[in-house]
């Protein structure tokens, strides 16, 4: 029997047809962007979307559930954050589909996450693309923040960083580059470190 999260997700899904932009949907594709449907909303739309629905934690987890692009987006927007528990994230994370996904859960989710820093060392440690890319881009928001890693958080972040720039894929070293930027906007320290890393890569 369905519930009434089942059939909230299935207007939100009708709802899409009337926003539908096929053109931005056929530029994803042709770059590779690939979801198993992909009706091309811009962010802004789901943004306001989002605000129409609030905060659902079992919305959130209804409409990830889905494979499709704007159900992934929207329920990076309606999950409370202080709900989340990290378990949650990492699935989420496993089932993350494509960078620009990655890009948009840590902008509009991760950062925002109790224990984002924590998970974000995870991430950035691992040798998968997408929960690199995930990880960096939710440091590069913490920092932006002020968010002043610990010793231990600075040598990880540092060592990560300069194998994620010599040897990632574009997307993660986009992401660790961006991060580098906030982080050396920490303070003069952080702007001498930062400096250092890139002499030391011949940078």
């Amino acid at each position: 029997m369905a519930t009434a999260t089942d059939e909230r997700v299935k207007e939100i899904k009708r709802s899409f047809r009337l926003q539908m932009n096929g053109v931005a949907s056929a530029s994803m594709r042709e770059k590779g962007v690939s979801y198993g449907i992909n009706w091309g909303i811009s962010l802004p739309q789901l943004r306001e979307q989002a605000a129409t629905l609030g905060k659902d934690y079992e919305l959130a987890i209804a409409l990830w559930k889905e494979n499709v692009r704007e159900c992934k987006i929207l329920a990076t927007l309606v999950m409370p954050a202080e709900r989340m528990l990290p378990e949650v994230a990492d699935i989420w994370m496993e089932q993350m589909p494509t960078v620009e996904m990655a890009e948009i859960a840590a902008l509009n989710l991760f950062q925002h996450l109790p224990y984002a820093a924590e998970k974000s060392y995870q991430w950035i440690a691992t040798d998968n693309e997408l929960q690199q890319v995930s990880g960096f881009h939710t440091l590069a928001r913490l920092f932006g923040k002020g968010q002043e890693p610990n010793e231990r958080g600075i040598n990880e972040y540092l060592d990560q960083l300069q194998a994620a720039i010599e040897g990632g894929s574009p997307s993660v070293r986009r992401a660790a580059t961006a991060s580098l930027n906030r982080f050396a906007g920490l303070g003069l320290m952080y702007e001498r470190l930062a400096q250092s890393v890139m002499r030391r890569m011949g940078r």
